[in-house]
């Protein structure tokens, strides 16, 4: 039976082809959503993961996430600089980074923190040192620059028409370990030289802070003055307490019950405390819609896949009639002609069903790597227990789909196949 089996489809090579591959295009388009999906949600939980706790102005939670954890370019709310001081001084808190936007190079964000931040991002640098001066940087795992190069700020992006800072060059001091996150793509600079550079300067009495405060959002905007910074001059993160405005702060508390506190804390007044997997949850519910809409358009093309399948085979049972009733004659009987036909059939779609796993996988770690290498995001493509089950279920309909042809070959007497 094996042998007549594999015989047949070497001289039906072509029209088996064509099943093969419909039924691989099919199944490649659903795998492909399903994986592309599960890449998303790992590879951002992940890189959410490295951050407790970020606090921010008053606004959207989701765009603080957004901006702060994987850097996507948005104008934030300023809130006052004396919260980084409390933070700072907070017996409940690890460390605290401020995070400063705005400027960039060749396409990668500059973000100003502090030498805290720098130092437990990635768990250390891969070569090179800390940013200690002004005028130094340290770069992201992924960031196709060398040590000791030359960084010229541009304030926004290239593609909005940014106006590169004449104030300071930054040259490259360190490279990060990889992260797998957003900030694998980032430039780390002094938030000191980033408020020098931007004429913000730290607020040194109390009813000065109104003004300063204005001045440091229209600046966020990019509509603020220009100011002075010296390359040599040494760090001074000691001023906290006068900070100028920022867009954000990230937080390490020192237990899971202080991060609560804190959480609690910050949400009232002029500013927000988020867990950044909190805001993620409720981004995956609206992914999980658009992933529903997807697989039922995979679904409604598998379906009319089989629906072509099935008009294809029946003509090709029509088109075999002869032989299988030349089969007949010589004595096969019913249940061999159908378990060769259903044999046929199946082991077409199940090949098939192979075959587009693969390629659904292989188009899955496409357009990760794709998304990773603008993003800066790990995005892993694995297989689940629940791609078991979905191979399982696909070949259990290939099954059911093999045995119409089956069973209208099974039907056919000897006299009624050979009549011309």
């Amino acid at each position: 039976m094996i042998r007549f089996i594999l015989s047949d489809l070497r001289r039906l090579w072509a029209g088996s082809l064509v099943v093969v591959l419909l039924v691989a295009l099919a199944t490649a388009l659903g795998v492909c959503v399903v994986l592309q999906e599960r890449a998303l949600r790992l590879g951002s939980a992940r890189a959410a993961d490295k951050f407790d706790l970020v606090i921010g102005a008053g606004g959207s939670e989701t765009q603080l996430v957004l901006s702060s954890v994987f850097l996507q370019p948005s104008p934030l709310p300023l809130m006052p600089g004396e919260v980084l001081g409390k933070l700072a001084a907070d017996l409940r808190v690890d460390w605290a980074a401020p995070i400063g936007f705005g400027d960039s190079f060749s396409g990668y964000p500059i973000i100003g923190t502090t030498t805290t931040l720098t130092q437990n991002l990635s768990g250390g640098l891969a070569e090179g040192k800390i940013f200690a001066r002004e005028g130094e940087a340290v770069i992201g795992a992924a960031v196709k620059l060398s040590l000791g190069g030359e960084i010229k700020p541009m304030h926004g992006s290239l593609e909005e028409g940014g106006e590169t800072h004449t104030e300071l060059v930054y040259h490259i001091a360190g490279r990060l370990r990889p992260t797998g996150t957003a900030w694998d793509r980032a430039i780390l600079v002094p938030i000191q030289a980033v408020w020098h550079i931007h004429g913000m300067e730290a607020e040194e009495h109390e009813e000065d802070s109104g003004h300063e405060h204005e001045k440091a959002g229209a600046d966020h905007d990019g509509h603020g003055h220009h100011g002075k910074a010296d390359p040599d001059a040494a760090l001074d993160e000691t001023l906290t307490a006068g900070a100028p405005g920022l867009p954000a702060i990230l937080v390490k508390p020192k237990t899971i019950a202080d991060a609560y506190k804190l959480r609690q804390e910050y949400r009232s007044g002029n500013t927000v405390a988020v867990f950044p997997g909190e805001v993620l949850t409720n981004l995956y519910a609206t992914l999980g819609d658009a992933k529903q809409i997807l697989v039922a358009v995979a679904s409604g093309a598998q379906a009319l896949v089989a629906a072509s399948l099935v008009l294809v085979t029946v003509i090709h049972i029509g088109q075999r009639r002869r032989q299988i009733g030349a089969l007949r004659a010589f004595g096969a009987p019913r249940g061999a002609i159908f378990g060769i036909v259903w044999l046929e059939f199946f082991f077409l779609v199940a090949v098939g069903i192979a075959l587009g796993f693969a390629l659904g996988y292989v188009a899955a770690l496409i357009l990760s790597g794709m998304f990773s290498q603008t993003s800066g995001v790990a995005m892993p493509v694995v297989f689940t227990r629940e791609d078991v089950g979905l191979a399982a279920v696909l070949l259990a309909f290939a099954a059911i789909l093999a045995a119409l042809p089956a069973v209208l070959a099974y039907r056919q007497s000897p006299a009624q196949a050979l009549r011309v």
